[in-house]
């Protein structure tokens, strides 16, 4: 350890499986850039704030999600960054997930899936619940869909017990015409619609196909139909906190907004595996372009798999999705591709081309920036 080393303080739950992520990006910085050292509470899975009064240290990594923490920051008189987008205004400097690209992630999902009908269920007193909604509302307006929805407020505000509103989302559900896709602010709500649904007789995904967020692996993998959700880039939220953190703990001026890092994902399981399209040969289609994504193959043996010709396939995939059965198969491809970039391992290109279903590494870039404007490359190395 150098004698410059810098004392940090993590003020956030790691036992939550995101957070233990960006936990890891943080100590990687940390181990890159000389060694913090670090100050975690023991004994306790709540966190706050004010247990730092009267601490001697550098700099604190915190999140901020309710007024009494925003006051307990203001109250220290050293560096902070903020992970949390529970509150619009934290009073500190922020990096954390960019929740509008969640919410059109979420949205490009379940238009792929076929979904014509959509609906939104989120939290009202969660400023990352609104900004989420309004990133999948506005990327559903752009292709000519609404949106339905239902907020309520939080049962952790006020201490209530986890089922909390679960009688009004049960009023709720049965008023949406299926299919419907819906995005959930967080998983557990996600799976919260799952066991509405399973208690009013509402098949799952026939009936609604719901994504939630944050891939919370034991909420996800433990929920029956498993759980769809998109995956936050919390490794380089964390990476990118550290970084911060060692800048102002170094003297600079905060940056005037938040930093945003964007998702990486949909994480997709049971509870949105489906064709939402009433064109059997389009759906076998798309059926069989999903589970084949890492092979190499055309339109031609796409159309010869579901014994159609291709001028009909290009005719129900125009009608149904509105776009071609290539620009279909190129997209997913190229959203699978973006998935392995913002992983934690790090494949090499050739890797990520393969896994694709791309013949080499060119045709990959070459379908990349048409669909992004941007590299492979330069996709990774953004923040």
């Amino acid at each position: 350890m150098t004698s410059n080393a810098k004392s940090v303080a993590l003020m956030f739950p790691a036992q939550v499986s995101h957070l233990e992520v960006a936990t890891q990006g943080i100590a990687d910085f940390a181990r890159q850039h000389g060694g913090w050292t670090f100050f975690i509470r023991p004994e306790s899975y709540t966190v706050s704030l004010q247990s730092l009064e009267g601490w001697n240290g550098d700099g604190v990594i915190a999140l901020i999600d309710s007024e009494a923490e925003t006051q307990a920051a203001s109250r220290l008189s050293m560096p902070m960054v903020n992970l949390s987008g529970a509150l619009r205004d934290s009073g500190s400097p922020r990096v954390m997930a960019d929740h509008e690209r969640i919410g059109r992630v979420a949205a490009e999902h379940l238009l792929r899936c076929g979904f014509r009908r959509f609906a939104y269920y989120g939290l009202d007193d969660f400023w990352y619940s609104e900004l989420r909604c309004k990133g999948f509302a506005e990327r559903i307006a752009e292709e000519g869909h609404s949106c339905t929805v239902f907020t309520m407020n939080s049962s952790l505000r006020e201490g209530r017990p986890w089922h909390f509103g679960r009688k009004e989302l049960e009023g709720w559900l049965p008023t949406l015409d299926g299919p419907v896709g819906i995005l959930a602010c967080d998983d557990f709500r996600a799976r919260m619609v799952v066991e509405s649904c399973v208690h009013l007789n509402l098949e799952v995904p026939g009936f609604v196909g719901i994504v939630g967020v944050n891939n919370e692996e034991l909420v996800c993998e433990f929920c029956t139909p498993q759980l769809s959700s998109v995956v936050r880039n919390d490794y380089e939220i964390g990476f990118q906190a550290a970084a911060l953190l060692n800048r102002l703990m170094h003297g600079e001026a905060p940056p005037e907004q938040d930093i945003l890092v964007p998702p990486g994902g949909v994480h997709r399981r049971q509870s949105t595996d489906i064709v939402g399209v009433n064109d059997p040969y389009v759906a076998a289609a798309v059926r069989f372009i999903r589970e084949n994504l890492d092979q190499q193959f055309g339109v031609k043996q796409v159309a010869a798999q579901v014994s159609v010709s291709r001028r009909c396939l290009e005719q129900g995939f125009r009608a149904q999705l509105g776009c071609t059965p290539y620009e279909y198969l190129s997209r997913l491809r190229v959203e699978r591709a973006k998935q392995l970039l913002a992983g934690t391992t790090r494949l090499k290109i050739n890797q990520i081309a393969r896994a694709c279903g791309f013949n080499n590494p060119l045709q990959l870039r070459r379908a990349f920036h048409r669909a992004t404007g941007t590299t492979p490359k330069h996709f990774r190395e953004t923040p």
